[in-house]
């Protein structure tokens, strides 16, 4: 959920090779330019793949949170309204919070008593002036899914923009975004979709988006005005085009799986460690386990800080996320506000055997401290 620490061997292999060979993609006709920017165009075509999208569709960012912001900064304007919701990440919220200084309106959707999403809010917060629903696809926080088909048919209902953030959907959900109506959907390539870190980006339908950054583009470099045909208007200056190969490389490694599988893999063992560790006396899970979600699971230990059970846990070589997320108001809503969670988060790649001792040191801990 942060980022995935194992990654697959064909994944560090790609990035090895490129960074011995690689020229800068789009800059020069050499060789090893040449290379460089043939298996640029090779990424797009396996993202495209992945998301239903054609290769121009997408466009190449460092994270997430550059794609979000380009998203959020491009589309929206003082005096318009957005809504968004509670299990918002900070890549979102921080971005509305700057454009609300200048003018932007914003109205988050909250929980109903099971740790749904108030579906009925979206309606009831709907305005004249409503340009785009933003939307977390899960939440990094619980796991939680949030049901994108009701905001691609709502959004199409009422003539707004779908953005979505996709951090920690990629390489575990099905995303189809010609279903989505005219969306972004923004990813990151270092979790779920097991590439290097600093690669991400947005796969856009039917919308266009002005840059938010400007500079060279490898092209009419006599222009005073940057590049304005897409993804290349998005992507000033050089790529990480060796991050690029291997996120390629992670994106393959995916597909030849399965994204269903890597799902089921990477639940089943989210399911072993939940229906154990939910028996123990003052463990606390959080959010609904029967709602669909992906393989993260968040608990409390007695009143044990979170940032300390992280500790603990590392000591004994067992590596979660305690803290807040970058999720505050998600954390208001669960009522963990002083306390935080400590998120573990479960890979295909992750194996029965290491959640057996997440298991036993989580019982320790709740015999300790709980």
């Amino acid at each position: 959920a942060s980022t995935s620490l194992h990654k697959p061997d064909v994944v560090i292999q790609t990035v090895a090779e490129a960074m011995s060979q690689f020229g800068n993609a789009g800059r020069g006709g050499h060789p090893a330019a040449m290379l460089a920017t043939r298996e640029v165009y090779k990424a797009r075509g396996s993202l495209a793949t992945l998301f239903g999208a054609r290769p121009n569709q997408i466009a190449f960012t460092h994270n997430a949170t550059m794609a979000l912001n380009m998203a959020i900064f491009g589309l929206l304007r003082p005096g318009d309204h957005t809504i968004a919701t509670v299990l918002e990440h900070n890549s979102v919220l921080r971005p509305l919070h700057r454009l609300q200084k200048s003018g932007l309106s914003v109205d988050f959707v909250g929980l109903v008593g099971d740790g749904n999403l108030d579906y009925a809010s979206f309606d009831k917060f709907l305005q004249k002036n409503t340009k785009c629903i933003i939307a977390a696809h899960c939440s990094n926080v619980t796991g939680q899914i949030v049901d994108l088909k009701y905001l691609a048919d709502f959004c199409k209902s009422n003539g707004l923009i779908l953005i979505v953030d996709a951090a920690q959907s990629a390489g575990l959900l099905p995303i189809d975004i010609n279903a989505l109506g005219r969306s972004v959907v923004c990813f990151t390539g270092h979790k779920g979709l097991l590439g290097p870190q600093g690669t991400g980006g947005l796969a856009v339908n039917d919308i266009e988006i002005p840059p938010t950054f400007v500079g060279g583009s490898g092209s009419d470099s006599f222009s005073q005005n940057h590049f304005d045909s897409f993804p290349e208007s998005l992507e000033a200056g050089t790529l990480n085009s060796h991050g690029i190969a291997g996120l390629a490389a992670g994106v393959e490694f995916i597909k030849e799986r399965g994204v269903e599988a890597v799902m089921k893999e990477g639940l089943e063992l989210a399911r072993a460690f939940t229906d154990s560790v939910r028996d123990f006396a003052g463990v606390k899970i959080f959010g609904n386990p029967a709602l669909p979600k992906v393989p993260i699971v968040s608990i409390n230990i007695g009143d044990l800080d979170s940032a300390e059970a992280e500790a603990i846990l590392a000591q004994r070589g067992i590596y979660v996320r305690g803290g807040f997320h970058c999720s505050p108001l998600a954390h208001r809503a669960l009522g963990t506000q002083s306390q935080g969670a400590v998120r573990f988060s479960f890979s295909s790649l992750n194996t029965a055997e290491q959640v057996e001792i997440a298991i036993q040191t989580v019982a320790e801990m709740a015999r300790e401290f709980a």
